[in-house]
């Protein structure tokens, strides 16, 4: 009988998901208006700190209308950390401008003030900070360059739903946040995304930018070029059930998380993500990093022998200066990034998600403890 694979995440919709779900069909409210729309926005707003929230179809899509919404164009520098998912660059091709990849701190993955620094130029206009792998960047930090320069900030929180920064809450931290809702999130609905904001100037560019540029207040006329980056009335509803259940859901993966440490604490090679004083982590996907010297197999041996095992697991994303649409112009810069390059080549992430439970933890970490080769 072969043995049921552990997923390295997978979605906990036993909530209210289909009850939801079920109502918004039944009011034939569907695609882009609808009582969850209005309910979630208010709502994320309120788990955010900030004045509003702007939901759109996906997490990409959320950095894109932000750089849009600040009015980013051809020509342009955003500093961004290499160590990110793609679409963190991508959403910056796409208004036009170019990613300028920085290093990350070691103590936190995430970008190096010092690195900032050292990245702006006068092209530059802003910098995208990410919280990465549920850490947030240290944004007292980078918002005090950013003002000294003349820059704005983006807090990329697609990874990092409900975590804070010295008591203060992921997504009121700049002056616009993104979000994503992914099927491996911690709230998902599948495909979704957010832009958490205060100011109200922006707002109503977003938003209509968001919804193809018809004027709010008179229907369908445009003065401007808009798009389509709206979310349906259905994943809404989704997200709203999530969020009545957010505090279980957050409970159950730090149990995860706190099982994981304790039983990997005392292997040799083994090491786990850093957390500074001043932040709580969001408990997305556990991550360790394999020292071949003292473990005695390389990352890429440990996921393969857990993948024998039935478990799945992710590498650390591959550097994002390293990949070949953006290759060619970090070279040209001369962009070098020890930190980020290390922890690529070294990290990975165990599976995490509330409905994995205690033994699989325990299957887990026996297969990475007995696989270290003295």
């Amino acid at each position: 009988m072969k043995t049921q694979r552990i997923p390295v995440a997978f979605p906990d919709l036993t909530g209210r998901e289909g009850e939801y779900v079920g109502k918004a069909i039944q009011s034939s409210w569907i695609s882009s208006s609808g009582e969850f729309i209005t309910r979630f926005e208010k709502e994320f707003a309120s788990e955010c700190g900030t004045r509003t929230s702007i939901g759109v179809c996906n997490g990409t899509i959320a950095l894109h209308l932000a750089l849009l919404g600040l009015g980013v164009r051809s020509g342009d520098e955003v500093i961004v950390p290499s160590l990110s998912f793609i679409a963190t660059a991508n959403a910056v091709r796409y208004v036009g401008a170019e990613p300028v990849f920085a290093d990350v701190d070691p103590h936190t993955w995430c970008l190096s003030p010092t690195e900032i620094e050292a990245k702006i130029t006068r092209r530059t206009r802003g910098i995208v900070a990410v919280h990465i792998y549920g850490h947030p960047a240290d944004m007292d930090v980078i918002n005090q360059i950013a003002r000294v320069h003349g820059l704005w900030v983006i807090e990329d929180a697609a990874e990092a739903h409900f975590g804070r920064y010295r008591g203060r809450k992921v997504g009121s931290l700049a002056p616009i946040s993104t979000f994503s809702f992914y099927g491996n999130k911690i709230i998902t609905c599948g495909e979704g995304g957010a832009v958490a904001v205060s100011d109200e100037n922006l707002e109503v560019r977003m938003r209509t930018l968001r919804g193809q540029g018809m004027d709010p207040s008179r229907r369908y006329f445009f003065p401007i070029t808009g798009y389509n980056f709206r979310i349906s009335n259905i994943s809404c509803a989704i997200l709203c059930a999530q969020l009545e259940r957010k505090d279980k859901i957050l409970a159950r993966r730090r149990s995860i998380y706190q099982n994981y440490l304790g039983q990997l604490k005392d292997i040799p090679g083994i090491e786990f993500q850093p957390v500074a004083p001043w932040a709580e982590l969001s408990p997305w996907l556990f991550c360790i990093l394999v020292d071949p010297s003292s473990y005695g197999r390389s990352r890429d041996e440990l996921m393969r022998h857990l993948d024998e095992n039935g478990v799945e697991t992710r590498p650390f994303f591959i550097p994002l200066h390293r990949l070949p649409p953006f290759r060619e112009q970090s070279q040209l810069r001369g962009e070098n990034l020890p930190v980020t390059d290390l922890l690529s080549e070294r990290g990975m992430n165990l599976p995490t998600f509330p409905g994995l439970s205690d033994k699989d933890v325990e299957k887990i970490t026996a297969l990475v403890r007995d696989f270290r080769k003295v």
